[in-house]
């Protein structure tokens, strides 16, 4: 399981390159994963310091930090 968090980490990392800022409920979608995993991965992101988190109305948003981007 640990593997697949990471693995899930990768690719919304790779997502959130390509785009400045996704609202959380769009990455099951987008990568194609089970909500648990992307919100593990996200929190794995979270805690490496590699994304920030935006609320805009009633929906969160994470984007890239700056030495997430690198």
């Amino acid at each position: 399981m640990k593997e697949k968090i990471g693995e899930t980490a990768g690719k919304i990392w790779k997502i959130l390159k390509e785009h400045e800022e996704i609202a959380i409920s769009q990455f099951p979608r987008m990568t194609k994963e089970k909500t648990l995993v992307v919100h593990q991965a996200i929190g794995w992101l979270a805690r490496e310091d590699k994304i920030e988190y935006r609320t805009k109305g009633n929906t969160i948003y994470v984007a890239l930090t700056e030495s997430g981007k690198k």
